[in-house]
């Protein structure tokens, strides 16, 4: 959790921590009543671009195009200073995802880092691949390059403690590229993990590539959090981000 250092700023400590670590937790960032306006867009989605068990939606892809209140919290002062001390002025939100962890409908997560990004078209350039359609959008793995001027902004609207199947990240292992089963393996294996507990209203911002993994919840409730991902560079060639005609947000505009 960020926490200020003589001297130093809260954006300051923010990009050491990320830089350093991969990850850095942010209490406070929206408000009690932001939240429940926010639950209260979400519990308007029924099926549409979801995938449900047990009739109850866990997770919610093209978030974005879907509930026009996330779209406005992804171009939003309060989140924008999060990222664009990190990226750039020019930040923009690419992805947005809805996850819940209720504890009747839990699942584990093993490590990995987050490798595809959503583009409009598939349209072959070299150092992309492999290809995937995820909820209708074609994915695609870019260069380690572009990943790593990419952050993560997972905003939680519970709160998340050690029963609640955290996440748990692995401090520093983004800053090695593209990790193949047997490097993994290595960092997995040397068991300095650590959960990233963060309060209701809060957010945890990190790298992709930051190895990351969670388990099951053990408590009863939700663990309920907005995914959003933000890039600062267009794609090489004719690529073109999925919600590239998203980015005039990022300046105060309107869908």
């Amino acid at each position: 959790m960020i926490g200020l250092t003589s001297g130093s700023t809260a954006a300051e400590d923010q990009i050491r921590e990320i830089d350093q670590y991969g990850f850095a937790v942010v209490p406070r960032v929206v408000d009690s009543d932001t939240v429940e306006s926010l639950l209260a867009g979400l519990s308007q989605i029924e099926r549409c671009a979801s995938v449900s068990r047990h009739e109850r939606v866990y997770a919610i892809r093209n978030l974005l195009e879907v509930v026009p209140a996330i779209r406005e919290l992804a171009a939003s002062e309060r989140v924008r200073c999060l990222v664009e001390p990190v990226l750039s002025e020019g930040a923009f939100p690419v992805q947005g995802i809805f996850f819940d962890k209720p504890a009747d409908v839990n699942w584990k997560v093993p490590w990995h880092q987050d490798l595809s990004i959503p583009v409009k078209a598939r349209i072959e350039v070299a150092g992309f691949g492999p290809w995937s359609i995820k909820a209708g959008v074609p994915h695609v793995q870019p260069p380690a390059r572009l990943l790593e001027r990419m952050l993560i902004v997972r905003l939680h609207l519970d709160d998340c403690m050690e029963q609640n199947g955290p996440l748990r990240v692995i401090p520093g292992s983004h800053r090695h590229g593209r990790l193949d089963r047997a490097q993994l393996e290595f960092w997995r294996d040397r068991g300095e993990e650590t959960a990233c507990l963060v309060p209701r209203g809060g957010a945890l911002l990190m790298r992709p590539l930051l190895l990351h993994a969670s388990s099951a919840a053990e408590a009863p409730g939700h663990r309920r959090v907005i995914h959003l991902e933000y890039a600062a560079d267009p794609l090489p060639g004719d690529l073109a981000w999925y919600h590239g005609r998203l980015q005039h947000l990022s300046e105060g505009g309107s869908a």
